[in-house]
């Protein structure tokens, strides 16, 4: 019976890595138009592909809906600012209030953020509000799964919540 090294996890993990690690950077670049889809869908699309080990960067973060009515998610947004620590609110929850960072905060949610893994994906992940100049020539994709079903009237757009918590946008 033949010996074979001892590897421990990270350089298994790496050596794993290595196959996906010959490709490109252009090619695990993923760029998803977040343009009328459901945000809590496409943050779990999101988060399957950055633990896959690819680059996700998300434009038109503010365009992304939530289901629900207006009045009802507006409530529930305005009450979770309510929520922060007694002694001093610094320590408390941090709030996101920008679309992209709202975005941002739903992947995290479908990230094991706290292991080595999660903490890795996260880094590879960029979400943007519109498209960034150096971006528009790139090929968006849309995950027909995430995609609204109903009219687009009866959602509503991360960018109403934002400017409802102190955005203050487009």
């Amino acid at each position: 019976m033949e010996a074979r090294p001892c590897l421990s996890s990270s350089s298994y993990r790496s050596s794993q890595m290595g196959a996906v690690s010959s490709l490109s950077s252009e090619e695990m670049t993923v760029y998803v138009d977040a343009t009328n889809m459901i945000a809590g869908r496409l943050s779990s699309r999101v988060a399957k592909l950055l633990l896959a080990g690819k680059r996700v960067v998300v434009v038109n973060a503010e365009s992304a809906l939530l289901s629900g009515s207006k009045e009802s998610v507006m409530t529930e947004w305005t009450k979770k600012l309510e929520l922060s620590s007694k002694v001093n609110p610094i320590y408390g929850p941090i709030h996101p209030r920008r679309p992209d960072n709202i975005l941002r905060r739903m992947v995290r949610g479908m990230v094991p953020r706290k292991k080595p893994k999660g903490a890795e994906a996260m880094k590879s992940l960029r979400v943007y509000i519109g498209v960034p100049s150096a971006m528009k020539a790139e090929k968006l994709t849309r995950f027909e799964d995430a995609a609204a079903t109903r009219p687009i009237p009866v959602y509503v757009k991360v960018k109403d919540p934002s400017k409802n918590l102190g955005w203050s946008g487009d």
